[in-house]
């Protein structure tokens, strides 16, 4: 006899990045940071002691808020801390969409999205992006027209990489009628001249959320340790009514403090990124791969048409010589590779096997 409820036993799981234990791996498929995290962390963990752990934490991160808080120049009110950015959609769902009613998205897109709305037993309403992976500009009258409590996009969108500047995602909280989540757990590699910033927006909307994370800018994807921001009436459900109790531990909260106080190392790191990113696509489009412009730490890679192999077959051939990139099936990815941007040394070990697999040494 099986007890599961009929929409989770019907449920497709989520299927993650390999995390591989031990080995000389490369591994460019999960999308994290290629630099450890601020020697700060470090010392913060250092002063945190056993003894510490009979009490628990402070049970909504007071000081994280703070913290966040003053980086963005906004109220501790806007703000609530989550255990990873996984969390932070898991509380939306269960805050905005009531079992049986509409979640929007984009495909594609994270492929948690689905799954944690099958787990709250929503209807998914799904609308593709166009061929440039650019917003189609009749997404919020289908969402509307669907009644969309909730809708999830990414920006910068995975896995293609592109931007939505601040005006259309403003628009689009305007024209929605539900809730707009903007999913920004790459926001932190955007390139700073074009002075991307959504969080101006949170008080000019009171039905846009934006999630940040810790585990890619911060280098802390171990840690699972992210946030929401909004305005105070969308937070405030969330964060007294629907988040679990002390769903942060005190380690996290300590050692999040220390990566947010250490911002120039933070934003050395993505400065790095942003650099080995620009030579990482121009060496994969030396090699034939067509590559857009990407915000991210990753890029997408589509395998050139006269390539003796397919992209899965590059993948798994890639995986025999241990370099893990990621592979999606699907008719818009099927030809595609995502690749995490490495540090120069493991970008050159990856395009050094990228061109011996097409014979273009």
């Amino acid at each position: 006899m099986s007890y599961e409820r009929d929409n989770i036993r019907q449920m497709t799981a989520y299927q993650w990045g390999e995390q591989p234990e031990t080995g000389d791996i490369l591994k460019l498929n999960t999308n994290e940071n290629p630099y450890p995290p601020s020697p700060a962390v470090q010392r913060a963990l250092d002063t945190f002691t056993v003894d510490q752990l009979r009490r628990y934490p402070p049970p909504t991160a007071d000081g994280l808020r703070h913290r966040l808080a003053e980086l963005h120049e906004i109220r501790t009110d806007n703000i609530v801390i989550t255990n990873g950015g996984d969390e932070a959609l898991r509380l939306a769902l269960t805050t905005f969409v009531a079992p049986g009613s509409a979640f929007g998205m984009l495909e594609p897109s994270y492929s948690l999205y689905p799954v944690l709305a099958n787990i709250q037993d929503a209807t998914i309403v799904r609308q593709a992006l166009d061929e440039s992976w650019d917003l189609p500009r009749d997404f919020a009258h289908q969402m509307n027209e669907a009644g969309a409590n909730l809708c999830c996009i990414v920006n910068p969108h995975a896995p293609s990489g592109t931007l939505i500047d601040p005006d259309r995602i403003g628009q689009l909280a305007s024209d929605l009628n539900g809730v707009l989540l903007v999913d920004e757990a790459y926001v932190d590699f955007v390139d700073p001249a074009l002075r991307h910033d959504l969080v101006r927006l949170i008080d000019a909307f009171d039905n846009l959320l934006l999630l940040r994370t810790f585990s890619k800018g911060y280098s802390l994807a171990g840690l699972r340790l992210g946030y929401l921001l909004g305005a105070a009436d969308l937070i405030d459900p969330i964060l007294t009514k629907t988040r679990d109790s002390y769903n942060v531990n005190g380690i996290s909260q300590r050692l999040g403090e220390a990566a947010i106080g250490d911002q120039a190392y933070a934003e050395e790191t993505w400065r790095r990124v942003r650099t080995a990113r620009r030579a990482l696509r121009d060496r994969l489009l030396e090699l034939g791969f067509g590559v857009g412009i990407s915000q991210t730490n990753f890029l997408l890679a589509e395998v050139p048409l006269d390539a003796p192999k397919s992209a899965q077959e590059i993948y798994q051939a890639l995986k025999e010589e241990g370099i893990l990139v990621r592979y999606f099936s699907g008719s818009a990815l099927e030809d595609k590779l995502r690749i995490t941007v490495g540090t120069d040394r493991e970008n050159e070990r990856l395009t050094n096997a990228l061109a011996r697999l097409l014979g273009r040494l």
